[in-house]
């Protein structure tokens, strides 16, 4: 019986000293995560991308041809960005996952607005919306892992 008792112990601090050798705080998983996949200039391209986008969209005089192809691009950039995902930190994964969505959404919907001022409209929308979405999880990134 006493034996019995000396394995479990043994067994259960073995465990416990695993488990403490393998944590990290929740700050350094997440500025491991910022770091591997380059969020700061993910971010800073997707937002250049859809300035670009949204100018093209709203000059009367851009070409079709002209707003598929910056569209086109920032597409192929917010799926790249979007490939990083999940985050270590839920809230920063839907955070990023809805600017994500708003700037595939228009992206899509500027490669199809051709001449369309309505259509263009609703990109313009997404595009926007997706700046504050970015915005707001840059900014939940810098509050969990400090300023960088």
């Amino acid at each position: 019986m006493i034996r019995r008792w000396s394995v479990l112990g043994v067994l259960v601090l073995g465990s416990l000293i695993l488990a403490a050798c393998g944590t990290i705080s929740a700050s350094t998983a997440l500025d491991q995560w910022a770091t591997s996949s380059n969020l700061s200039g993910a971010l800073a391209q997707l937002r250049l991308d859809a300035r670009h986008a949204v100018i093209e969209l709203t000059a009367r005089s851009s070409s079709t041809k002209m707003v598929r192809t910056v569209c086109s691009v920032l597409d192929l950039e917010t799926r790249q960005a979007n490939a990083s995902l999940p985050t270590p930190d839920a809230q920063t994964t839907t955070l990023l996952s809805a600017a994500y969505t708003d700037l595939g959404s228009g992206a899509n919907e500027c490669y199809e607005a051709g001449s369309s001022l309505t259509k263009r409209a609703v990109a313009t929308g997404y595009l926007r919306r997706a700046g504050a979405e970015m915005a707001e999880a840059q900014a939940r990134v810098s509050a969990i892992t400090g300023p960088s």
